[in-house]
């Protein structure tokens, strides 16, 4: 008979959670599909490109917004089970408002895990491909920036051109081993400057060890060697890492198994950790919202107006909100550290819902 419970509760719980997935992905896609069709309205494309990019993008959307589906999720389950008296005959054959807490807690517990490596590397994945297609139809391509496998990439326009840098990455505000590609208007090739290493803490960059190849008529020309040679760019260290803050392209598992290698790509190594943190946080997260809908629901066995919860539901998700909200502020503005912004949310919910769960249990 518990079997048979267990087997209840787990597959309403999960169809209860299916359900909200698909009312919170379609109204993704309502939302998000009027500013791609903004972006695609003068470009010539399918008119399926809008929906299909639209379609990509909202996988990575609702996994950051997991939290709350979990919430609003265990918050409908619960209601429907209390009003239906179906929460007074699980307590008759020996489920407690503690056990049944603990097991779908222990599910969302689960379930996070399970998103984040098999989910979340499908999602990073449309989201990757997304990028990459609207960056093919972008309108302001004069200065890209880019990284990937072969390091760090950027292209600039200069007053007599336009300039292609290359380098292994970043590391203390420094570019190593970089080359830049001088290019005309006609894309004709008209010098070459390669150094070991090239300070970019501001506009204009200092290069360190230094050989130069100007390309004209003559041939054979032996290039210049200087100690230092300073250039004037767009960039500085602290707009290329921030043009790396989206995460959204990289995998839990991506973090994990090539940590050491991101950095050495130029990701910024704090923003990495708040990155890894706040997706280990993701399962505890799911584990205390589920707890925060058992105290709202199993307090008491009386039925209640379902208006009452909606609003009791929303006023608590945009709290939770709001409030993990600002301790990313605080972790940003370097009040406390990043990755202790991820925990800090899951930390405090959970004290306050820890005393709940210890009253409901006694009902």
């Amino acid at each position: 008979m518990n079997k048979i419970l267990l087997n209840y509760l787990l597959s309403r719980f999960f169809i209860t959670i299916f359900k909200a997935v698909i009312i919170f992905y379609c109204f993704g896609i309502i939302f998000n599909l009027f500013e791609e069709i903004e972006f695609f309205k003068n470009l010539d494309t399918s008119v399926l490109l809008p929906l299909k990019l639209t379609a990509l993008f909202i996988p990575s959307m609702l996994i950051k917004l997991l939290p709350f589906i979990i919430f609003i999720s265990s918050l409908w389950f619960l209601y429907k089970l209390r009003n239906s008296k179906d929460l007074l005959t699980l307590k008759v054959y020996g489920y407690s408002n503690f056990k049944i807490f603990f097991v779908l807690a222990c599910s969302s517990f689960i379930f996070g895990w399970v998103v984040l490596f098999a989910v979340n590397p499908i999602s990073s994945a449309m989201v990757k491909y997304y990028e990459q297609t609207k960056s093919k139809f972008s309108r302001d391509i004069d200065h890209l920036i880019t990284i990937n496998k072969n390091g760090l990439w950027i292209k600039e326009n200069t007053v007599s051109g336009f300039r292609i840098i290359s380098a292994d990455g970043t590391k203390n505000k420094f570019l190593k081993n970089l080359t830049i590609f001088n290019l005309d208007k006609d894309y004709l090739m008209q010098g070459k400057i390669h150094a070991e290493s090239a300070d970019i803490s501001g506009n204009t960059w200092t290069l360190n060890n230094v050989s130069i190849n100007q390309f004209d008529n003559e041939e054979n020309q032996k290039p210049d060697f200087l100690e230092n040679y300073t250039i004037v760019s767009k960039y500085d260290y602290k707009k290329i890492t921030s043009l790396f803050r989206n995460f959204d392209t990289m995998s839990f598992l991506d973090l994990i198994l090539d940590y050491k290698k991101l950095q050495e790509q130029g990701y910024n190594k704090v923003y990495l950790d708040q990155n890894l943190n706040s997706m280990l946080s993701l399962p505890f997260f799911l584990f205390i919202m589920t707890a925060l809908a058992s105290i709202l629901t199993m307090g008491t066995l009386k039925k209640s107006n379902s208006f009452t919860f909606i609003v009791v539901g929303l006023l608590v998700c945009v709290a939770v909100y709001y409030f993990k909200d600002l301790s990313l502020a605080l972790g940003q503005t370097n009040r406390i550290s990043l990755p202790l912004s991820a925990w800090v949310p899951v930390v405090v919910v959970g004290m306050f819902s820890s005393i709940g769960i210890l009253q409901i249990n006694e009902k």
